[in-house]
């Protein structure tokens, strides 16, 4: 399996030779030349597998450049029931009306991005180890990437985290479970902005190719494709524990701001996985929803992007949105360079009708928009009429996955966080604190560590290199 780049500007290369590349050298992301095919008989010995297993199979089809048993032993490490509470690893819990919550958010940091970061860990110590290399990984986050990250990371040989993110804009647990890590090898960066300038100046780091090789710097934001490799396994697994065959289809809801989660469920219905639709819900910062309503893709500045109570996903840029739109397009390189030019002058571009309708018959994608009212409404009937307390980002899934849902339609909503991590909107939703798992009693007590920067690449490249000589 080889994989180029969504611009055309790269030669193939293997899964390892790009495993700690972040963007490719043209300034685009990378995929695979093909997506595996995966047949009935594929899905029906698939079905009976434990996650562990599972995210053997498939990952070993993107990364056959491993050797398997080596691929085995990361896979293994990774998921662990020790490290997500059970041998489940992701369960799911059915709402009264049959919609489905895949829970991925029972990790170390209480977020769906533990389901990746755990494998990427492991993947990034065994390729160093392998190269006798090391890793300067720059990442940004809106609120769950940064914290899944360092603790995945921390103490990892050979490896620093300089994680960056929108100061002031997270939750008080969200900055708590980053800050409060007193590891040597990481380092947290307040950036005076919303997340977009802090994706912003990672990209911006990231096409330094000069800087980039003289510090190693690699990245763990979705823009790395292991790490949507990674999360294609809970796919499966979540529609094999919501179905009895595979000859029933379900649909997916993905609270969405990146593009990265759902991104991983379009690569899964490309192999094969029996995927109806691909429902992306957004908050108030809605760029993903006019898209998908009308062809125009227009991401906003900071001055546009609102502050909201799903600060996950107060992004108005999406990133791995490129991906899609690489295979929307026949996968014409020359084509997305243009269009991503277009939005790189901060414009945007407007797709006719008839390449619409593709993507909605042909690539299964529908969108719909929450704001704080709905999240508060959804969070009140959940725990009403099921006893069960959702995060604000997971409400939005529900909420659009209820207002979008067909008669007969199974549709599994992928669970975003804990709802521990959003305690001032659930208070106000509620009127009481949401549950808080063992361990995290005191979190917001413990002494924080960071550094607070202007949004400028260049404050940051320099302390990079301060903390590096």
């Amino acid at each position: 399996m080889k994989y180029v780049s969504t611009r055309g500007g790269m030669a193939p290369l293997p899964f390892c030779e790009t495993v700690l590349m972040g963007l490719a050298p043209d300034g685009g992301l990378l995929l695979p030349e093909r997506y595996p095919q995966i047949d009935r008989a594929t899905l029906e010995a698939w079905r009976g597998l434990s996650y562990a297993e599972l995210a053997f199979e498939i990952i070993r089809l993107f990364a056959d450049d491993i050797p398997a048993q080596d691929l085995k032993g990361i896979v293994e490490r990774a998921y662990r029931a020790e490290t997500f509470g059970s041998e489940a690893i992701t369960p799911i819990k059915r709402l009264h009306d049959g919609l489905v919550i895949l829970e991925l958010s029972n990790g170390p940091t209480l977020a769906f991005k533990d389901m990746a970061m755990q494998f990427l860990g492991q993947l990034f110590e065994y390729v160093l180890d392998k190269r006798g290399e090391t890793l300067n990984i720059l990442g940004a986050t809106s609120g769950d990437t940064g914290s899944a990250a360092e603790y995945a990371m921390r103490g990892k040989r050979g490896i620093h985290v300089f994680m960056l993110s929108p100061d002031g804009k997270m939750s008080a647990f969200q900055r708590a479970q980053m800050y409060s890590l007193q590891d040597e090898n990481i380092h947290n960066i307040a950036i005076q902005g919303m997340f977009d300038d802090c994706q912003d100046i990672v990209k911006a780091v990231q096409n330094d190719h000069a800087f980039k090789a003289r510090h190693k710097i690699g990245t763990v934001n979705s823009i790395n494709w292991a790490r949507v490799v990674a999360q294609v396994v809970y796919y499966f697994h979540g529609y094999f524990r919501a179905t009895d065959s595979n000859d029933q289809p379900v649909s997916f809801c993905v609270p969405s701001g990146n593009f990265g989660n759902v991104c991983a469920g379009h690569v899964a219905r490309q192999m094969g996985l029996p995927i109806d639709r691909l429902i992306v819900a957004t908050n108030e910062n809605d760029v993903l929803d006019e898209f998908f309503r009308t062809g125009r893709y227009a991401p906003r500045g900071s001055e546009r992007t609102y502050v909201t109570s799903s600060p996950s996903m107060d992004i108005s840029k999406a990133s791995n949105f490129e991906r899609f739109v690489f295979d929307l397009m026949g996968r014409d390189g020359e084509t997305v360079k243009r269009l991503w030019a277009e939005v790189d002058a901060g414009g945007g571009f407007q797709l006719d009708a008839e390449t619409m309708s593709r993507v909605r018959e042909q690539f299964g994608f529908v969108s719909g928009r929450s704001a704080h009212a709905d999240r508060l409404a959804t969070i009140r009937q959940v725990d009403a009429e099921d006893g069960v307390v959702v995060d604000t980002h997971t409400a939005d899934g529900i909420k659009v996955a209820r207002a979008l849902r067909r008669p007969g339609e199974t549709i599994v909503c992928l669970e975003t966080a804990l709802p521990a991590k959003f305690a001032e909107t659930i208070r106000e939703a509620l009127d009481r604190d949401p549950p808080r798992p063992a361990g995290f009693e005191r979190l917001e007590s413990l002494p924080q560590r960071v550094v607070t920067l202007p949004a400028d690449a260049g404050q940051v490249k320099a302390l990079i290199e301060k903390t590096l000589a």
